[in-house]
């Protein structure tokens, strides 16, 4: 029997419509004829998906009784007994109501499609078995309901139902999601636009990657080596050259043209290890192309054209992105570089850019010795003109050209010695202006084939020669050292002025400063020492790298830096050129740890001035809002002493509760001072320890009309790492805050949810609202928003709870709250023992 055929519609979230459009399918194949049931649909009292069940035949489910209660299941049995063409079932990650027939309903899929019937099911991507930490950690919600990736995978079709964000947050504000007393709550957790928008991406990149596993396996069963520009992926060639970050950006510009375009960086690195990249600009680059939304690759061949191709075939490349080459025109004699090579040889089906950049010809950092400013290859080719060259030419001039002349015969020879110091430098020019003068004085001098010369006049030809060689030789090498120190000093210069700028704009820290210093000059480890005089034991200000030296003895090379500070650096001995670039770093490091010490010196300034603002505003409070309750207290004590009036019980009674309200006003002004004194001076000393928050906030509530709040505390919320009592306070300052602006008829709503490490605790009103330029604005001390009138408080009370909050290590802020008002979002640490214990067997029926 042939097994049937799975197919998935598969969303991001709850109500994009899954169920809708796989009821819409049933509806289109019972049109075309096709025996389709409805094996099991939940419609969560969605009208506009109950109205897609008629029309439609359904198989009665099965009940069972758990713990009291009757659930509904799948019928398996009857589905079977029943073998439709095609049937519906819904909720694929659903956990079956133990005593089922299985214990996933996934499971109930698969005897289904061993018996041949096609099943049609929908899934969420964050029920897929692999996603479940990745959804957690966005949404704080642990999936317990959970599909095996490879049940999915192993559908015959998969067609993703995606929506928006914002329509999805639209279709949940207008109820056709959830009931209308769930809609602010959800809007609020789950279904916020940073959670949807992530839930969106994960569904489109995982039906993207299925694609491309799905066309990957299709081209190597049908061994299609073509490369297919069903995507457009574009390779770049990195050479560890600065020119490499240019052909990074102008790759992201031309996959952004593109559809889903997708950027690999490369570089090849040769199997000998002997290259001349940068570390440090490869690293530089690698972050560049991930910031970018590419991936970074290195591969190892000895053929750097054919390795590339290799690897842009591979990964099924449409374009590759090279930089012009930096090489000299003369140069090409030895071939015709990397990205001619790629263009000749990567065929019609892959397109070649070559890049024009600024940086051809430009060195790499600090020059080295001499052997790796020519190069390996250079040192070669010089030595194989200047010994091989004078050879070929004697045979070429004693069968070819035998009657040139000696005068001729020199200059040809020269040309060798020339070519060989413009190669490989002086000590083969040497070596060719002897082997030349040689082999002109034995095969070219009369008599030949002896060291004898019998016209003085060629003793002074091959003489001028032999000098004329070595003083070109010599020429030649110091202008290739001249260029060599050219190079190096403009790499230096260009070093200082991009270390002073960055240290000049506060850009450089300690830390980085030293991690430059290392990685410039190869070194294990750096550290800035400093010590208060010649006798005071040394201290490390600042290091990096591992074992950093604690004295400058210690160190392989240290710079002093004045009396009593020097740089001390560990690996190698370098030369004693780098030197004076160290001793500018290490300058420069001095400067920044005065620079470090003299922000620290200006926020202690800072704090002490906001000090005395506080104090300035203190006395202001004190002036007005503080004596306004004392007064209504000492009104009412004199009137209750006074003599002169019989006061009824009545009167007696409104003048004792005056007296009552004022002191407690008092009491609470007084209490929200002396809390942000010890915020301010940093007396506050939390006690953190594992509390319930469904525990404390119901406390927090004795300030405010008991009909003022509604709470939506779940009894599950896991425990909080805080200090009870400094929780309380700041959940109180909060709600009386809320009820004050909210209106008398709307209650103030506080919910809790737990969203990944942490549990957020939200007060919303229905008040005015604050615009978004004044929301941060409202936590400092002594600011009243709007039109508070005066006596209704200091301004302390949402600065005394965000700080707090922070003191136990929580946050607080202020958001928009959906059709109107202003709510408060109190998050907490979660506490670090094990999640409270829940009801694993108990089913979740709402997984769609």
């Amino acid at each position: 029997m042939a097994r049937g055929k799975l197919r998935i519609y598969l969303g991001a979230a709850p109500g994009v419509g899954k169920t809708y459009a796989m009821l819409s399918e049933a509806h289109r194949r019972v049109e075309r004829g096709t025996d389709c049931v409805v094996a099991f649909v939940e419609h969560h009292k969605r009208p506009r998906t109950e109205v897609m069940l008629h029309g439609l035949e359904e198989i009665e489910r099965r009940q069972l009784e758990y713990r009291g209660t009757v659930f509904t299941e799948m019928d398996v049995d009857a589905v079977l007994g029943r073998r439709p063409q095609v049937a519906l079932v819904d909720e694929l990650a659903h956990t079956n109501v133990p005593g089922s027939r299985n214990e996933k309903r996934w499971q109930d899929v698969e005897e289904l499609l061993a018996a041949g019937i096609d099943v049609v099911s929908t899934v969420n991507i964050q029920h897929l078995e692999s996603l479940g930490d990745v959804v957690e950690s966005i949404t704080g919600v642990r999936q317990r309901e959970t599909v095996p990736d490879e049940v999915v995978r192993r559908a015959d079709q998969i067609e993703l139902v995606d929506m928006s964000p914002q329509a999805l947050r639209r279709r949940m504000a207008h109820g056709n999601i959830y009931k209308p007393d769930k809609v602010d709550a959800a809007l609020s957790n789950y279904f916020r636009p940073g959670n949807l928008t992530a839930l969106r991406e994960l569904a489109l990149l995982w039906v993207a990657d299925r694609v491309d596993a799905y066309l990957t396996e299709y081209r190597s069963e049908h061994r299609v080596s073509k490369i297919w520009g069903s995507r457009e992926r574009i390779v770049v060639g990195l050479t560890g050259g600065p020119e490499g970050r240019t052909l990074i950006r102008r790759a992201a510009r031309l996959a952004e043209k593109g559809a889903g375009g997708e950027v690999l960086a490369v570089y090849i690195s040769r199997s000998d290890g002997l290259t001349a990249a940068s570390p440090k600009e490869l690293a530089v680059q690698r972050t560049l192309v991930e910031d970018l939304g590419g991936t970074f690759h290195q591969v190892v061949g000895d053929d750097i054209p054919v390795a590339l191709l290799d690897f842009s075939r591979g990964v099924n490349a449409t374009q590759i992105v090279l930089g012009v080459s930096r090489r000299k025109s003369w140069q090409y004699v030895f071939g015709p570089g990397v990205g001619a090579t790629v263009a000749r040889d990567s065929g019609p089906d892959l397109d070649v850019h070559l890049i024009t950049h600024d940086e051809a010809g430009k060195g790499r950092g600090l020059p080295v010795n001499r052997g790796a400013r020519l190069g390996r290859s250079r040192l070669i080719w010089g030595w194989l003109v200047g010994l091989g060259g004078p050879a070929l030419l004697t045979l070429l001039l004693s069968g070819v050209l035998p009657d040139v002349g000696l005068a001729n015969d020199m200059l040809l020879f020269l040309t060798m010695t020339v070519a060989a110091a413009l190669l490989g430098g002086l000590l083969p020019a040497l070596a060719s202006a002897a082997a030349g003068s040689l082999l002109l004085n034995w095969y070219f001098t009369p008599p030949v084939h002896t060291l004898t010369i019998a016209d003085p006049k060629n003793i002074v030809a091959i003489a001028i020669f032999v000098g004329v060689a070595v003083s070109v030789a010599s020429v030649v090498d110091l202008a290739a050292r001249r260029t060599h120190q050219a190079a190096r000093l403009r790499a230096e210069s260009e070093i200082l002025s991009l270390l002073a700028g960055n240290v000049l704009r506060g850009e450089t820290s300690l830390e980085e400063l030293l991690e430059r210093v290392r990685e410039t000059f190869s070194m294990e480890s750096a550290a800035l020492l400093e010590r208060e005089s010649d006798v005071a034991p040394w201290t490390c200000a600042g290091s990096v790298g591992p074992r950093p030296c604690a004295t400058p003895d210690e160190a392989d090379v240290d710079v002093p830096v004045g009396d009593h500070m020097a740089l001390a650096l560990t690996g190698r001995v370098p030369p004693a050129e780098d030197r004076r670039v160290l001793a500018a770093f290490a300058a420069q490091a001095a400067v920044v740890l005065d620079r470090q010490r003299l922000q620290q010196e200006a926020g202690q300034a800072k704090e002490l001035a906001e000090g005395n603002r506080i104090r300035t505003a203190l006395l202001a409070a004190v002036s007005h809002d503080l004596r306004t309750p004392l007064a209504g207290i000492k009104a009412a004590v004199t009137s209750l002493r006074s003599d002169d009036v019989e006061w009824s019980q009545e009167d007696q009674a409104e003048l004792l509760e005056a007296i009552e309200e004022g002191a407690d006003r008092l009491d609470h002004l007084v209490g929200n001072l002396l809390d942000m004194s010890r915020l301010q001076t940093g007396t506050v000393m939390p006690l953190i320890r594992e509390t319930d928050v469904d525990e404390v906030i119901p406390m927090a509530l004795g300030g405010v009309p008991e009909d003022s709040v509604d709470l939506d505390i779940p009894e599950t919320l896991p425990m909080v790492a805080v200090d009870r009592g400094l929780l309380e306070r700041s959940v109180a300052n909060i709600v009386e805050n809320a009820v004050k602006y909210s209106p008398t008829d709307t209650p103030v709503l506080v919910s809790a949810s737990a969203i990944a490490n942490r549990v957020e605790v939200r007060v919303v009103d229905r008040g005015p609202g604050v615009p978004d330029e004044a929301k941060d604005r409202i936590f400092e001390p002594f600011q009243r928003y709007g039109d508070a009138p005066r006596g209704a408080g200091v301004g302390l009370g949402l600065a005394v709870a965000r700080g707090f909050a922070e003191a136990v290590g929580g946050t607080l802020h202020a958001e928009d709250t959906p059709g109107g008002g202003l709510t408060m979002v109190l998050s907490l640490p979660r506490a670090a023992g094990p999640r409270p214990p829940s009801e694993p067997d108990v089913p979740v029926t709402a997984t769609s």
